[in-house]
């Protein structure tokens, strides 16, 4: 049981170790190389991660300052729209769900 414990930690920290390497703000992009369409559909996703990490880690920001202007800002929103809209469809369905059994 320990042994699976320790992987499990060793392996989220790892993942949050690599998310980390492409999160917004961390230095990747600059004034000369900006953050575009597809950089900006996985800040989008990584979001709340990025939110969490950012309490810690004052260089992680949220939002990548250094972008391409509306083109990040569409895939950003496009990507957080769509991965709290996909959990909304999901409780929605569940509930329904129970609803139906109910009756």
């Amino acid at each position: 049981m320990a042994k699976k414990t320790v992987l499990l930690l060793f392996i989220i920290s790892a993942c949050l170790f690599v998310l980390t390497a492409c999160a917004p703000g961390s230095g990747s992009y600059s004034s000369v190389e900006k953050a575009g369409f597809f950089s900006g559909i996985w800040h989008g996703w990584i979001a709340p991660l990025s939110l969490i990490i950012g309490l810690f880690n004052k260089s992680i920001r949220v939002y990548e300052t250094f972008n391409t202007g509306w083109w990040y800002d569409f895939g950003f929103y496009i990507a957080v729209v769509s991965g709290f809209g996909s959990l909304s469809l999901a409780r929605g369905r569940k509930h329904r769900r129970n609803r139906r059994d109910e009756e």
